[in-house]
C-alpha cells in the first residue's frame, strides 16, 4: 500500500488549498471550494478554493506592477532566478512526480519524466538569459548603423492541459520568465493540485529573492470562465494554450477580436509510417510506446501506423503479443505500464470512438473495453485498442485522447506520406526506415507536413531543446527550445544617425 499522506504533506498539500498565488503569497478567494478525486483509485486527494473575480483582479493589478520592476532586471539576473526554480525542483522531484501521476494517472516514469522536463527546460532557460541576440543590419544611409533588439511583451496568460500538468506551464513560464515578462498560469481544472504544489516549490525561491508578481497561479475548476476571461482580457499581451483544437479556436476567435497574440498547442493525429526497409525491433517499441504511453492521452501520442504491405501481417502480429504484455494498474506501481484515462468522460469518449469506428467498417484487431475489478474501481481504466481502418474515416480524421490504435496499409512511401498528411492535424510524424532515402523524402519539403517529423523514433517524447508545435489544427505555436523564446518578446528596428546631415532612404530629396 502506498502512503500518499507523505508525499502530498512534503509538498504543502493541505486538505484544503488556496487556488491563488502571486508568486510567494497566497491571496484568499471566495470561489467555490472543490475537491479533487484520483483517476486511480477513485480517492479524495484534497480540495481547491478557486480564483473569484477580486482575486483575479488582485492578480492582475500585482503582475502588472512588477513587470514595471521585473523588465529592468538584466537578463542574466532574471536566469539566476531560473536556475534556482530548477535546482528546487531537483530537490522536489520524487514528490512531484508521484503528484503528477497520482492526479493525473499517468505512469510514475512518466510523472518523474515531466518534472524532470521542467528541470531541463530551467537549464536551458538559464542559459538562454545569455542568448536573446538581435542582428546588426548595413544602412543604405550613409554614418547610419541600422539593428534590431527584443523587449519583453508584458503579461503572459499560460493555460495548461492535464496530460502535461506542469511540465508545459514550465516551457512557457521559464522562457517567458528570462525575456523579462511576469506569467499567470491557469492550470486544467483536472489537475489543479499540480500546480498548487509547484507554486508551494517555486514560491520559497521567489520569496527567498523578494520577487513577487512574476509567477502567479489562478484556478478555475468548477464555473470554467478563467481561460475566457485571460483570452479576453487585453492586459494579457500573450495568451499561450494548450489542449483541443476546438478550446484553441475559440482562445484564437477571443484573442484575435482585441489584436492580442496567441500562442497555440493543440491536437495531434499523429503517423508512424513503417517501411519495408525498417528495423522491426526498434518500430515495435516506438509504436507500442507511442500509442500507450500516459494511456494514449498526450498530444504526439501514435493514433495511426502506416505499414508496408510486404511486413504488415508480421508486424500485426507483433503489435498483437507485445500488447499482450502491456500491465494495467496503479500508475504508482512502476511494474504497471499503463494507468488509467483521466475521468469518466474520457471513458465515454473512448467508448464512443471503439463504437463509431465500427459503424465506419473498422475491422478488430484487439478490442477495448472498459476494465473492471477491485484494481480498477475508479472506473477510468480501459485495455488499449487496436483497429484497422481506411485513413478516410471520420473517426480516424479526430483525435481521440484514448489509447485506440489504428492499422493503414501501403504500398508505395509517397502514397504512405499522402496518407499521414490527409488530416486536419499536423503535430508529429515519424518514419521507421533503415534506407537513407526514405528518410530524406519524407523529411523534405514535399514528405511530412507536421512540426516534428522523426526518423527512427517515435512521434511522442520531443526534447527540449528544439522547438515544439505542429501545424494545421495544431495551431502553428513554437514552445520550449530553439528560437521559441521570440514569440514571448516583442521585435524593434532601431536607426541610428551618427552624422550631421539628414540623408534619405531610397535617395529620396526633401529640401527647404
Amino acid at each position: 500500500m502506498i502512503d500518499n499522506s507523505i508525499f502530498l504533506s512534503d509538498l504543502g498539500i493541505k486538505e484544503v488549498n488556496e487556488g491563488t498565488s502571486s508568486g510567494s503569497n497566497w491571496i484568499l478567494s471566495k470561489g467555490n471550494c472543490n475537491e479533487v478525486f484520483s483517476p486511480v483509485d477513485g480517492k479524495k486527494i484534497a480540495s481547491v478554493i478557486e480564483t473569484d473575480e477580486e482575486a483575479y483582479e488582485k492578480i492582475l493589478k500585482i503582475s502588472s506592477k512588477s513587470f514595471i520592476e521585473w523588465r529592468k532586471i538584466t537578463a542574466p539576473n532574471r536566469g539566476e532566478i531560473v536556475r534556482q526554480i530548477g535546482n528546487a525542483l531537483r530537490k522536489n522531484k520524487d514528490q512531484l512526480g508521484r503528484l503528477v501521476s497520482y492526479e493525473m494517472g499517468k505512469s510514475l516514469q512518466e510523472g518523474l519524466g515531466e518534472v524532470q522536463e521542467m528541470i531541463d527546460i530551467c537549464d536551458f532557460a538559464v542559459g538562454l538569459s545569455r542568448q536573446l541576440y538581435g542582428l546588426t543590419m548595413h544602412s543604405e544611409r550613409p554614418n547610419h548603423r541600422m539593428y534590431e533588439q527584443w523587449h519583453p511583451l508584458g503579461i503572459v496568460g499560460i493555460i495548461s492541459a492535464f496530460n502535461f500538468p506542469v511540465a508545459v506551464w514550465s516551457w512557457n513560464a521559464m522562457i517567458a520568465m528570462v525575456c523579462g515578462n511576469v506569467c499567470i498560469w491557469k492550470p486544467s481544472e483536472k489537475t489543479p493540485l499540480s500546480a498548487v504544489a509547484t507554486q508551494n516549490i517555486i514560491g520559497k525561491v521567489l520569496k527567498k529573492n523578494n520577487v513577487e508578481g512574476v509567477l502567479n497561479l489562478v484556478t478555475d475548476c468548477s464555473n470554467q470562465i478563467l481561460g475566457k476571461k485571460i483570452a479576453s482580457d487585453s492586459r494579457i499581451s500573450l495568451v499561450s494554450a494548450t489542449g483541443s483544437t476546438r478550446m484553441g479556436k475559440s482562445v484564437a476567435e477571443v484573442v484575435g477580436k482585441r489584436l492580442g497574440k496567441s500562442l497555440l498547442e493543440l491536437g495531434g493525429n499523429n503517423a508512424m509510417i513503417i517501411s519495408e526497409n525498417a528495423n522491426l525491433n526498434i518500430a515495435i517499441r516506438a509504436a507500442v510506446f507511442g500509442a500507450v504511453g500516459t494511456a494514449g492521452q498526450r498530444c504526439t501520442t501514435t493514433r495511426r501506423l502506416i505499414i508496408h504491405d510486404s511486413v504488415y501481417d508480421k508486424f500485426k502480429l507483433l503489435l498483437v503479443k507485445a500488447y499482450g504484455q502491456i500491465k494495467i494498474g496503479n500508475p504508482l506501481n512502476e511494474d504497471n505500464h499503463m494507468g488509467p484515462l483521466i475521468d469518466k468522460n474520457a471513458v465515454k469518449m473512448y467508448q464512443e470512438a471503439i463504437k463509431k469506428i465500427k459503424e465506419e467498417g473498422g475491422k478488430v484487431v484487439i478490442d477495448g473495453e472498459v476494465l473492471r475489478g477491485n484494481e480498477y474501481n475508479s472506473g477510468c481504466y480501459v485495455s488499449p485498442a487496436i483497429y484497422e481502418v481506411k485513413n478516410k474515416f471520420k473517426t480516424v480524421q479526430t483525435e481521440t485522447f484514448a489509447p485506440i490504435l489504428y492499422l493503414i496499409k501501403y504500398n508505395k512511401l509517397s502514397e504512405a506520406i499522402d496518407i499521414q498528411n490527409a488530416v486536419p492535424q499536423g503535430l508529429s510524424s515519424s518514419i521507421m526506415t533503415s534506407k537513407i532515402s526514405e528518410a530524406e523524402e519524407f523529411l523534405a519539403a514535399s514528405g511530412s507536413d507536421c512540426g516534428i517529423a522523426n526518423v527512427n523514433i517515435g512521434t511522442s517524447g520531443a526534447e527540449i531543446g528544439g522547438a515544439f508545435g505542429g501545424e494545421k489544427e495544431t495551431g502553428g505555436g513554437r514552445e520550449s527550445g530553439s528560437d521559441s523564446w521570440k514569440a514571448y518578446m516583442r521585435r524593434q528596428t532601431n536607426t541610428i544617425n551618427y552624422s550631421d546631415d539628414l540623408p534619405l532612404a531610397q535617395g529620396i530629396k526633401f529640401d527647404f
